[in-house]
């Protein structure tokens, strides 16, 4: 584990920070059907929208959430723009492959392992799902593109410039997190309304699926968040045009974060939007997409 036991208590504190709220950026209509590969000995489902010769934009989701939480609003947006967007489900959850039998690992546990400085348990990390993603571009025969992930999917994207940068034209983080450990915590309110999607009934599971929620997930890759830490000392050497977007009354991660993130970046642009909480509002959204299309030209 890269972070020492305050960067963990400051994550462990906050176990859901990760997480888009339910309905949070999903708009109406239907997104494409998705499509399988293999790549890293590993099932990865996809699906993509816009003219294949556009310019690819790839598209990565938050903790315990597939593709289906952006809606299609937001990417439909983007295709208007002139994009090639590939959406991609992590591995364990969507469409792809889950780790069910990997089990569920004990929080409390890795808390005091952490403490001792030792590694967390974990499935997979961070650069795990970094390189599922990379490994999709391999099999569409993208050499480069724009790299947006949101919540966690920003810090899958960081990971990507950090450890792929020829494959990357530009990073595009949305509410996202250095991973810092003097950051703010969530609120008491928003850890509360996260955990009780990961504490999820039986019964309701099916509900969460088809919303695009994945409970038994958010344990497993909270510990690859854990496993990463902080990364500020990477994102300080990261040397690609950067686009930090961050909504001004995020409660999960609050603005610090996204300012923090960027201050990391050299030369980052960082836009922030009242209204905008750990969602991308159907009001913000235009601003968004716009700032978006317009760091895209920049490049």
């Amino acid at each position: 584990m890269k972070s020492g036991s305050k960067s963990f208590l400051a994550f462990f504190c906050c176990i859901p920070l990760l997480l888009i709220t339910t309905g949070s950026i999903a708009g109406d209509g239907a997104l494409p059907p998705l499509n399988t590969s293999t790549v890293n000995a590993t099932s990865i489902a996809w699906t993509e929208m816009g003219n294949p010769d556009g310019t690819p934009l790839l598209m990565i989701m938050g903790l315990g959430a597939s593709h289906v939480v952006w809606g299609n609003e937001f990417p439909a947006g983007l295709v208007d723009k002139g994009f090639r967007v590939v959406l991609i489900d992590n591995r364990d959850v969507g469409g792809s492959q889950k780790f069910d039998d990997w089990g569920e690992p004990v929080l409390w546990w890795n808390f005091l392992k952490a403490k001792m400085g030792l590694e967390v348990s974990h499935a997979y990390t961070l650069s795990d799902m970094g390189n599922d993603a990379v490994a999709l571009l391999d099999q569409l025969k993208i050499e480069r593109a724009h790299v947006l992930g949101a919540s966690m999917g920003g810090m899958i994207a960081q990971t990507i410039a950090i450890e792929h940068p020829e494959r990357v034209i530009s990073l595009i983080s949305i509410m996202s997190s250095s991973g810092a450990p003097h950051l703010p915590q969530a609120s008491k309110e928003s850890v509360a309304a996260i955990r009780n999607v990961a504490e999820t009934s039986e019964e309701d599971v099916a509900e969460m699926h088809a919303k695009g929620f994945y409970p038994a997930a958010i344990p497993r890759q909270l510990m690859a968040i854990m496993h990463s830490g902080d990364r500020s000392k990477d994102l300080m050497a990261i040397d690609l045009p950067t686009l930090v977007i961050h909504g001004e009354d995020d409660p999960l991660l609050p603005l610090p974060h996204g300012k923090h993130t960027a201050e990391m970046i050299p030369g980052a642009e960082f836009v922030s939007f009242p209204g905008m909480a750990h969602n991308i509002p159907e009001d913000v959204r235009p601003r968004v997409i716009d700032a978006i299309e317009v760091h895209a030209r920049q490049t």
